[in-house]
């Protein structure tokens, strides 16, 4: 049973049965109610919408009659299969009746919302990948996990254990404050050091993902007028978010070991790289070239984001630190990802860690 308030101002100049058909067809064709299960009661429906139970009882024989719902016994109106998951060939075939003029004012003093928007981050064009990648035999996407590799089985025990009443209930409360002591603690002590990284817990913040990550420091730290660079060809979303807030993103090249350092970065105050594995390229930086970008930082008063988005998966032999080991001097900002270790549905945060 949905179980949802339907709401609807109804018009005295109008039939109530003619308005609540409306209603209903609208939102059968803009797919407001699931397929699997029925629509509202007449009683539910009569008692929310304060109308009589034999108008709602009409509207849906109506409905029944003309092919937008199903009876079934004993359970209630269903959606037609021809209208269940609703596409824009279905939308194409019963096109909506165009609403006639309102006389309300406030329809016609509805805000102009384009002329307002600062930004217009649908302008700024994300990985472009097919729509159906997912069935593709090698799909060749980044961060997406082979779904009949998920311990699906153990995954199901663990949050059987930790959700049993004999355990603690720590994770139901709301740490507004701070985030979660034994999770950092598991992240200062287990997972960054796999990357050599050493971390005090007032040093790990976890934030709702990477991008979100990337999204909390373009806030604090780009501005008009600052300079970033980042990889080319490189990570689009990371540049797009910098963009929006004002900083001129400076493309700079990459070869076979990694982000070019030269004097067309001295004038950056950030540096955005992917050393583990360069997107889209999947080069490693080299140790020399590692070297080198640090030592660029330090001379040049510049901040470096690392995103180490795929340490989780990295299956080289011997994969080098991350160059937040390397940093003496508290210029690298390090991220990562713990959500693709699991599933990328189940977005479990990930921890960035500055010092």
């Amino acid at each position: 049973m949905i179980d949802h308030f339907y709401h609807l101002d109804f018009d005295r100049q109008r039939g109530l049965q003619e308005q609540l058909r409306e209603s209903l067809v609208s939102a059968i064709l803009g797919g407001g109610f699931p397929a699997d299960e029925p629509l509202p009661s007449c009683r539910k429906l009569s008692q929310q919408l304060s109308v009589s139970r034999n108008t709602v009882a009409l509207v849906y024989e109506s409905l029944l009659d003309n092919g937008y719902l199903v009876s079934r016994p004993r359970s209630g109106y269903y959606l037609h299969p021809d209208y269940c998951g609703q596409t824009d060939a279905v939308l194409r075939m019963t096109p909506l009746r165009k609403p006639e003029p309102s006389d309300d004012s406030s329809a016609a003093t509805a805000p102009d919302w384009a002329a307002r928007f600062r930004m217009q981050p649908s302008l700024k064009h994300g990985v472009l990948r097919p729509s159906n990648w997912s069935r593709f035999t090698y799909p060749f996407i980044y961060g997406q996990p082979i779904s009949e590799l998920f311990p699906l089985e153990r995954w199901r025990e663990v949050s059987r254990k930790n959700l049993s009443g004999e355990r603690d209930q720590l994770w139901l409360g709301d740490r507004f404050d701070r985030d979660d002591e034994q999770l950092i603690e598991q992240l200062r002590t287990r997972v960054l050091p796999k990357r050599g990284i050493w971390a005090r817990a007032d040093e790990i913040l976890v934030t709702l993902g990477s991008q979100n990550a990337l999204y909390l420091l373009a806030s604090l730290l780009m501005a008009r007028g600052v300079r970033v660079g980042v990889e080319n060809p490189g990570f689009r979303d990371a540049a797009s978010i910098f963009d929006i807030h004002g900083a001129k993103v400076h493309l700079q090249d990459v070869d076979d070991q990694g982000l070019v350092v030269d004097r067309r970065l001295d004038d950056c105050q950030y540096l955005y790289v992917t050393p583990g594995h360069q997107v889209p390229t999947g080069v490693a930086m080299s140790a020399a070239r590692r070297e080198q970008l640090l030592r660029q930082i330090r001379e040049h008063d510049q901040v470096l984001i690392e995103d180490d988005y795929d340490a989780e998966f990295n299956l080289d032999n011997h994969p080098l630190p991350a160059l937040k080991a390397s940093d003496s001097s508290g210029r690298v900002i390090y991220l990562s990802s713990l959500s693709k270790a699991f599933s990328p549905g189940l977005r479990i945060r990930s921890p960035t860690d500055a010092s």
